[in-house]
This record gives structure tokens, C-alpha cells and sequence, in this order.
């Protein structure tokens, strides 16, 4: 199913709740770890980036945390980390990390634009399975 959508996303990489917006090229690198409940556009790359140089060189991806907002063409490359509850703006590129949490970030390079973050932006599955309209629909018999 992924290649037919044009994802390349490992096993293992997002925590339970990812919400995938559009099918289109995503491309998550293997040592890459994100959060509960993200949610991500299409166009998007989370890749690494190589540290030293020569034989000492190693490569380091992205830590990304919970309820991220991740927009339309996003890059985030290298060893950096993204607070919880941030928005990414579309085609930012993100390269250093934010340890901000609630913020929005976008640009090339990404900077704070922002207090307002990802609330709004993403339903999470928790609250979704909890939601009492839901339990009501789930028990009323047809």
C-alpha cells in the first residue's frame, strides 16, 4: 500500500494516533522517532543528517514529540528535536531544534512565527475514542 500512495515510512517510527492527511511522497528516515498523534501532510521528508566527517562521521534523525502539526512540504533533517504541541508551517525546513512547546515554526530556515501551536489542528485518537457522542453511537442499537 505504501508504494501505491507514495509513502516510505518504517515500522515502528510514529507513536498511535498518526493521521495521514493526503496520499503523496512522505519519506521518514528508519532511526526517525515522532510522537502520539501527529499529523502529516503530503511532500514531506524527515531525514538525517551526518555529524563528523571521515570514518568518525554518524547519522542522526529527527526526534520529533507529541501532537505535532507537520504541513505540506515540510523537511526536517538531522539531529534535532520538536517540542511537543508545535505546528510546522508548509515547506518550512527545519534544521535546528525547538524545545518550546505550543509554538508554530516556519521558514526557510524554520523560526518561531508564534505562540499559538498545534491546538485546533489535530484531533487526537484518545480523545476521539473517549468522545461521548461516540459511545452513544457505538451503544444505540440499530
Amino acid at each position: 500500500m505504501s508504494i501505491h500512495l507514495g509513502y516510505s515510512i518504517p515500522i515502528n517510527v510514529f507513536g498511535p494516533g498518526l493521521c495521514i492527511a493526503h496520499r503523496g511522497t512522505i519519506v521518514v528516515n528508519k532511526d526517525a522517532r515522532i510522537g502520539e498523534n501527529c499529523r502529516i501532510h503530503a511532500c514531506t521528508n524527515i531525514g538525517s543528517g551526518r555529524t563528523g566527517s571521515g570514518r568518525d562521521s554518524i547519522l542522526l534523525a529527527p526526534k520529533i514529540g507529541n501532537c505535532v502539526y507537520i504541513g505540506p512540504g515540510v523537511k526536517i533533517f538531522g539531529n534535532v528535536e520538536i517540542a511537543d504541541n508545535i505546528a510546522i508551517g508548509a515547506n518550512s525546513v527545519v534544521n535546528k531544534s525547538f524545545y518550546e512547546k505550543g509554538i508554530s515554526i516556519a521558514g526557510v530556515p524554520a523560526k518561531k512565527i508564534n505562540n499559538k501551536g498545534s491546538d485546533g489542528m489535530i484531533i487526537t485518537a484518545t480523545k476521539m475514542i473517549s468522545a461521548p457522542a461516540l459511545h452513544e453511537a457505538v451503544e444505540r442499537p440499530l
